[in-house]
């Protein structure tokens, strides 16, 4: 009975609902140390249905034909080689955090010479190393396409990228990279350094495993103490903290892009009282005073505060106002109301930032 209910009560944690903004631990987060590493290595192509590498053009293609071929045992001049059919490719690969030897892991090949497809081709082995030398994976299989190439040599056409590919499970594991989770200290690293969520991930922290566990180093980075009580479980411990709920604190921050004339505005971006005119197109944030007062004798005092007010006019056209508060939604949509193009709001934002009215951080793509 009481295993029972320990179960119901757990999973009615489980199900009960975050609180409004807040996010995993998990999600903003990683252990200091955990972390795929990338592999690469040089290897080659066979069985290309004339699409190759041109031996002519190409010396490293016929060089390598040849070292393999004397690895084999069969001695042959690297300039008698005249195959259409391999490709010198490069082999990329992701090696995941606790990878066993065994562990059969994806990879990326691309052609490194002059090769119009890799379509049908079998990858030869390749050792996959690190950007310390070692090897840590070996890869060989058959590649997977999404494009080809066809035609001769005054008319082809191509879909997709053909010179790429992958290899489901192409590459075994053969070195493991260990972490030893119980190496004190633990140190959490934001993947968006703030120095308020820092603070509030620690104290989340504190709160759960005790005062002094988890301190803020800086923006970037919490470090925790792997309480004594849990060194034979470093995993679970890790585990908990994971799901911890904290709510994240981030600067605002508004993505125009000139290219697309995207526009992209998270919360919190407000806009001071500022007049622009651009082109056609006026645009004035005031503040109006409001004055609040209690109901005939109830009790209470008066109290003044102000309310933003937005408006936008075309000359000689209409004027649009949106009272509430002002943000880049409320003057996209008074501008969209006027028929402004995306590329006017990027325009007068600009100007707003210029001006010291835009209470965010503006960031133009290219």
């Amino acid at each position: 009975m009481a295993r029972s209910l320990a179960l119901a009560a757990a999973l009615l944690a489980l199900a009960a609902p975050r609180p409004a903004g807040a996010v995993r631990v998990k999600d903003l987060a990683d252990v200091v140390g955990v972390r795929d590493n990338a592999l690469y290595g040089y290897g080659l192509v066979v069985g290309l249905a004339g699409t190759g590498d041109t031996a002519e053009r190409i010396v490293y293609t016929q060089q390598s034909i040849a070292g393999l071929l004397a690895r084999l045992g069969v001695r042959v001049n690297p300039q008698d080689i005249y195959a259409r059919n391999v490709a010198a490719v490069m082999v990329t690969a992701r090696l995941p955090s606790f990878a066993r030897p065994g562990t059969r892991i994806d990879v990326a090949v691309s052609a490194m010479g002059d090769a119009r497809s890799l379509a049908g081709g079998v990858l030869l082995v390749t050792p996959l190393a690190a950007g310390d030398g070692k090897v840590y994976a070996v890869a060989q299989g058959p590649l997977q396409v999404s494009g080809y190439d066809a035609g001769t040599r005054l008319a082809f056409m191509t879909k997709n990228t053909p010179t790429t590919g992958r290899v489901p499970g192409g590459a075994t594991v053969e070195r493991t990279v260990t972490v030893d989770l119980g190496k004190a200290p633990i140190v959490l690293a934001l993947r968006n350094p703030d120095l308020t969520t820092a603070s509030r991930l620690a104290a989340a922290v504190n709160q759960k495993e005790g005062a002094g566990t988890a301190h803020a180093a800086d923006a970037a980075g919490v470090t925790v103490k792997l309480p004594d009580a849990r060194r034979d479980d470093p995993v679970g411990f890790l585990a908990e903290l994971e799901a911890l709920d904290v709510q994240p604190d981030m600067r605002p921050k508004v993505v125009v892009s000139e290219r697309t004339g995207t526009v992209v505005a998270g919360d919190g971006v407000r806009i001071r009282p500022v007049a622009v005119a651009h082109g056609s197109i006026e645009v004035r944030v005031d503040r109006q005073p409001l004055v609040s007062q209690p109901n005939a004798f109830g009790q209470g005092t008066t109290v003044t505060t102000e309310q933003d007010l937005v408006q936008a006019r075309e000359r000689g056209g209409g004027t649009v106002a949106l009272p509430a508060t002002t943000t880049v939604e409320d003057l996209a949509k008074a501008l969209s109301l006027l028929g402004a193009r995306p590329r006017d709001l990027i325009s007068i934002l600009e100007a707003m930032k210029v001006a010291g009215a835009l209470d965010a951080d503006l960031e133009v793509l290219e």
